[in-house]
């Protein structure tokens, strides 16, 4: 093939690049930069359309992440007709990708070897609901499972309506016995068109649209958000509110990975760590809602910086706090690893092999459980990260164990960075004011959420307004990775592999 950077823009985290920098490529050199980028070792971030039904073609953009050189790479194609030629038999981590392209967009990736519906979703251009000429195949509708076939081979359904408080998911369980053969996951059940509510943006509504893409990650998409627009804009960074969105972001990932752990103790009816961690949890929403008065920093991450600052009396406070708060959560986590029992039952649970990690994409806690050395604090840091990096804790076995253990040396990670940014808090301004977006630049912000990467990409169009802007939250990439663990598991693992997971089923749906 040509040389990558004829095919493909380098850019940097966070920064716009004009869109006349980015080469057109026909679909051939546009399928072929992806898949030997992604056989090189780059993984595929972003993959998704743009256009509409006044367009002559839909563009198809692919963002792709080289960790090893910390940086990214963008290419893009133009579709004239209703199909492209499918790239998911050679690179699986495009396969929900591509699904929704052919929902959103009308395009069928021909040689889809499962093409269904990712959500409940209209085309947005002005064909039939699915994009389709009428005399073309239906494909597999979002009720349509793969069955396995055999006299002994039963289903089992469950969802999308769950008992207690829990998002609606449906799972489809192809058993032979208790053994668990196949699980496909359906969900869309939490759509809310985000992303069409974002074109033609900025608006005033967008920073609230943005902090509820999934609610327990409000920090770290705010953060995607405010960095693509202050490059956009030219807008000066904040080095105080640098310091300051790192904290509340390390804050949201210690608070969800300790109550994930105390919901793991709880799987499997170890009480202590359950009921200690679901206390716990709340302190250190406490201190988030100490730094900002929202227990989930909401309206704290804003374009130029922060809203609030910390000071001197309240950082105090928060030391004070911190150091009581680690003390509990060191006593009630070691209690997991000290009993025989939860780690029998955590160790060989749900093994994810390092192999389909990586051709299926994972990011976050889920991909470093498999031995990835994949975390956007240390591959691609920004912000906060560009000058204090975060060492990047991995386990090897794939299990439920090391899903588990990455979650905790995360938090003594993080706390240690919290620490390091109180102490060295710089002076000046938290925040600057925010300018315009420029027209006709695209700029892709990716952050390290609790889950994982988040990745966020912007494209303005000639008034300097969103023509697209894309959405990646980590659990797009992983929930393939927990139906892969379920394979030949009991089916009385699903409850301990799920929570192991802990993904996100609006931030998946947006």
């Amino acid at each position: 093939m040509q040389d990558r950077q004829d095919v493909m823009a380098e850019c940097t985290n966070g920064r716009s690049i004009p869109l006349d920098l980015i080469p057109e490529v026909n679909e051939t050199l546009f399928r072929e930069a992806i898949l030997s980028g992604v056989a090189d070792g780059m993984r595929v971030c972003a993959l998704f359309g743009e256009g509409g039904a006044n367009s002559e073609a839909v563009l198809l953009y692919a963002v792709l992440a080289d960790d090893e050189e910390n940086s990214l790479h963008v290419c893009r194609t133009g579709i004239v007709g209703d199909h492209f030629t499918s790239m998911t038999p050679e690179c699986p981590q495009v396969h929900l990708f591509e699904r929704e392209i052919a929902e959103q967009f009308g395009l069928i990736p021909i040689g889809h070897p499962w093409l269904k519906p990712v959500r409940w979703h209209h085309a947005w251009v002005d064909r039939d609901a699915w994009g389709r000429k009428k005399s073309a195949p239906i494909a597999p509708s979002v009720g349509t499972f793969f069955q396995v076939a055999g006299e002994q081979v039963h289903e089992v359904a469950v969802g999308p309506v769950h008992a207690g408080i829990i998002e609606p998911g449906h799972f489809r369980f192809q058993c032979q016995g208790e053994e668990v053969l196949h699980l496909e996951i359906s969900l869309g059940y939490q759509h809310r068109g985000i992303e069409q509510r974002l074109a033609g943006g900025p608006f005033s509504h967008t920073m609230p649209v943005i902090e509820t893409i999934a609610g327990d990650s409000t920090v770290g998409h705010a953060l995607c958000y405010c960095q693509a627009m202050e490059d956009l804009s030219d807008t000066r960074k904040s080095a105080r509110g640098n310091s300051l969105r790192g904290i509340a972001l390390e804050l949201e990932r210690i608070a969800n990975h300790v109550g994930d752990l105390g919901a793991l103790a709880g799987d499997i009816g170890f009480q202590p760590t359950a009921g200690f961690c679901g206390r716990i949890r709340g302190d250190w929403l406490n201190l988030t809602a100490l730094l900002c008065g929202n227990r989930f920093g909401r309206g704290f991450v804003v374009p130029g910086g922060v809203a609030w600052d910390m000071e001197p009396e309240r950082i105090e406070t928060m030391r004070d706090r911190m150091k009581v708060l680690e003390k509990d959560t060191q006593e009630a986590i070691s209690l997991l690893w000290d009993n025989h029992a939860v780690l029998s039952r955590f160790e060989e649970t749900g093994v994810v092999s390092r192999e389909n990690a990586e051709a299926l994409g994972l990011v976050g806690p889920a991909a470093r459980a498999c031995g990835l050395m994949r975390d956007a604090r240390f591959n691609l840091p920004s912000g906060p990260y560009r000058f204090s990096g975060i060492p990047v804790s991995t386990c090897s076995a794939g299990d439920v164990f090391s899903r588990a253990y990455v979650r905790w040396l995360e938090i003594q990670q993080s706390i240690r960075f919290i620490r390091s940014q109180m102490e060295a808090m710089p002076p000046g301004p938290i925040r600057h004011p925010a300018g315009e977006p420029a027209p006709g630049r695209l700029v892709a912000a990716l952050n390290e959420g609790w889950r994982g990467e988040i990745c966020h990409v912007a494209i303005t169009d000639q008034n300097g307004k969103f023509s697209r802007y894309k959405i990646v939250d980590p659990s797009f990439h992983n929930w393939p990775g927990l139906a892969i663990s379920m394979r030949n598991q009991a089916i009385s693992d699903f409850p301990v592999c799920n929570k192991s997971f802990n993904l996100s089923y609006c931030g998946h749906d947006l």
